[in-house]
């Protein structure tokens, strides 16, 4: 047993790669969720319009951070504001009485703050939730879970599927065969691609109708941005296939790009509860705009422009992150190809009469 053991152990200090991410990766794991585990929101963003907007702004609480005081907008106005994501919360004056209060029940966990926070305040009447009047959680996580299924299936799925060739020697053989780079590039994603645009359509229909998740804007929008996110899962598995020699390495590095995808772009924890520190790491992955896509066309029915920042980021990192996938799996993966074999032949053509003129 214990030569057993030793055995492992050195074929384990072997492979350094492996043995560095099973240290590092749970200690770095654990720092970066530790600081953004948190439901607490202490400001949530408001608009205040009518014409009294003024002074009911300086009279609210310090939880409700006021970004926008408009006294010749009304409600209409306030609630196109909430519905493009641009506050959480409006406040509606009138010239006399009290003031409307208006959530985005879309953002759950500020909009459940804002609730606790006006209960004991007599000045302010019940807030009225738009979107998710039920305040559900269902409404919210499962929009979200659409994208965790198409990063487990682009990244996981297509990392292992061309790690898997790389590792049985496949690709050794399509050197030999008349395939461009892209073809085989190609021809290795499209599976991938449309297991994926068949699981969101299934959960998509599973979301609506089991657990009551409303589709309230335009499917067109929801379909560009689901595409887009497939774009950069699946140019993130190509990327994890060309730095990884074996399956093992390759589950172990989409793991790690997985973990901080769900725990940090907002679909647990709300991003502004998270400290400054780790904050800006969500505003890196690509699931954290897929959410807001998500959300915005389903709950709010937001509309394109609204959407266009969230939309504009994912194509953003999706060329980023497929170019660079390209460039390493042309450079490690990739067959020769054509092109390579006829510069083999012009090669010969060139050296042959060198080696006739040697001859005579």
């Amino acid at each position: 047993m214990w030569a057993m053991a030793m055995k492992e152990f050195r074929q384990m200090r072997r492979d350094r790669r492996t043995l560095a991410m099973m240290i590092v990766q749970p200690v770095l794991l654990l720092v970066v969720f530790g600081y953004a585990a948190s439901f607490d929101v202490d400001q949530v963003k408001t608009v205040v319009v009518g014409p009294r907007a003024g002074q009911v702004a300086a009279a609210l609480p310090q939880r409700l951070d006021v970004v926008q005081v408009s006294p010749g907008q009304g409600r209409q106005d306030a609630v196109d504001t909430l519905r493009d994501g641009e506050a959480v919360v409006a406040v509606v004056t009138a010239d006399a009485g009290q003031p409307q209060v208006l959530v985005d029940g879309a953002d759950l966990f500020s909009a459940r703050s804002v609730v606790t926070e006006l209960r004991g305040r007599p000045e302010l009447p019940a807030p009225e939730v738009l979107f998710n009047p039920g305040l559900k959680t269902s409404a919210i996580m499962v929009p979200g879970l659409m994208g965790v299924v198409l990063v487990f299936v682009g990244t996981i799925a297509t990392a292992l599927g061309v790690v898997r060739e790389r590792q049985s020697g496949t690709l050794e053989q399509l050197a030999v065969m008349p395939f461009r780079p892209r073809d085989v590039l190609g021809g290795k994603l499209l599976p991938y691609l449309g297991v994926a645009v068949v699981d969101l359509a299934v959960i998509v229909a599973v979301g609506v109708l089991l657990f009551d998740v409303p589709f309230a804007g335009s499917p067109l929008v929801f379909a560009l941005g689901a595409l887009l996110f497939l774009f950069v899962t699946v140019g993130t598995g190509v990327l994890i296939s060309t730095v990884s020699e074996t399956q093992g390495q390759a589950i172990q590095l989409a793991l790690l790009t997985m973990l901080p995808q769900i725990l940090l772009s907002g679909l647990i924890f709300p991003l502004q509860a998270m400290a400054a520190g780790v904050r800006w790491i969500g505003y890196l992955l690509p699931l954290t705009y897929f959410v807001q896509v998500a959300r915005g066309v389903m709950v709010r029915g937001a509309p394109f422009d609204a959407l266009l920042f969230p939309l504009g980021m994912l194509a953003v990192l999706g060329l980023t992150v497929f170019g660079l996938s390209i460039v390493r799996f042309r450079r490690d993966l990739a067959p020769a190809g054509p092109r390579r074999d006829a510069d083999s032949a012009d090669q010969g053509q060139v050296e042959a009469p060198t080696t006739r003129a040697g001859a005579r």
